[in-house]
């Protein structure tokens, strides 16, 4: 059975943000997504983008992320071409290289050495072929959660909605030993995060479940949450600008990801009830702190004494 790839050669930062929407815009096992120099040496700036397919891909669409991520010149320039049957999920994760994030270090089993006593080390199986920290997006969660862990005080409920494959929901409960709740709408994903749990130690911390939304009983009965992780994309993030915060508790935080940088102001128009803590920028993609501020107290007038 033929599988197939997709490639891109442009400069380094187009070649970053239509990496990383590639990989965004597939579920899991679907896509495997490699970024390297292409070393050409009359062109010494140039990236090379493989994206690649176990099954035949829409190239309209494709196309289509291209020219979002990297506009109408990168679109014309992604070729296609059909391979010999091999396991390229596997293969091209496994040459990924550690991906360092504060205090975590999200690397497969070929790097486990490579972690470092007073580092979080997160696993992620090679034959995953999403969700591995190589994004803008993760890694700018990564480097959220870490900030918050310096904090004094420390998120106790902890949400990471659209877990994908769980490396949020294990960083914050290996970091902060909190139960964590997991939750995606995709069941691959579901199956993925619990494995990856599993593999890090942390599934005693961690419940993943099947859900669509924040509408789920068991997001209602473990909240309102301290700390929120919703790592997915404009459209959703837009819809779930009041339920997300409603849930939130007051003086808990939301860390919005998934965003292109064009996009962050429309996000924060979405979410103007809360307060911005940070805003991070990394390979073309924007992630969001904020926080929902404290209930004030009412103020009472008091009474004047008379003479």
């Amino acid at each position: 059975m033929a599988s197939w790839i997709a490639t891109l050669t442009t400069d380094e930062q187009a070649a970053r943000r239509a990496a990383s929407l590639f990989a965004e815009s597939f579920a899991a096992g679907e896509v495997a997504v490699s970024l390297l120099e292409a070393g050409k040496s009359g062109d010494p700036g140039a990236w090379r983008v493989t994206v690649y397919f176990q099954k035949q891909p829409d190239e309209i669409a494709m196309r289509a992320l291209a020219d979002a991520a990297a506009g109408p010149q990168a679109a014309s320039a992604l070729a296609f071409s059909e391979i010999a049957a091999k396991d390229w999920v596997g293969e091209s994760l496994a040459g990924l290289p550690p991906v360092r994030a504060g205090r975590f270090i999200v690397h497969g089993a070929h790097d486990r050495a490579c972690v470092a006593v007073n580092r979080i080390g997160i696993e992620i199986e090679a034959a995953l072929a999403f969700g591995t920290g190589h994004h803008g997006t993760t890694r700018s969660c990564l480097l959220a959660l870490d900030r918050l862990c310096k904090l004094p005080t420390r998120p106790r409920r902890i949400l990471d909605l659209g877990t994908g494959s769980g490396v949020l929901a294990i960083a914050a409960a290996r970091a902060l030993h909190r139960r964590v709740l997991a939750t995606d709408i995709d069941a691959n994903a579901v199956r993925a995060a619990r494995d990856n749990a599993q593999l890090n130690r942390a599934n005693g911390f961690i419940a993943v479940v099947q859900a669509n939304g924040v509408t789920a009983p068991v997001i209602r009965t473990r909240g309102p949450f301290d700390l929120v992780f919703a790592n997915i994309l404009l459209g959703p993030l837009q819809r779930l600008a009041a339920p997300l915060t409603k849930i939130a508790a007051p003086g808990g935080r939301i860390v919005l990801s998934g965003i292109m940088a064009a996009q962050a102001n429309a996000v924060l128009a979405a979410y103007r009830g809360l307060a911005l803590e940070r805003r991070m920028t990394l390979d073309g993609w924007t992630t969001l702190v904020l926080r929902r501020e404290l209930r004030r107290r009412p103020v009472v007038a008091r009474r004047r004494r008379r003479p």
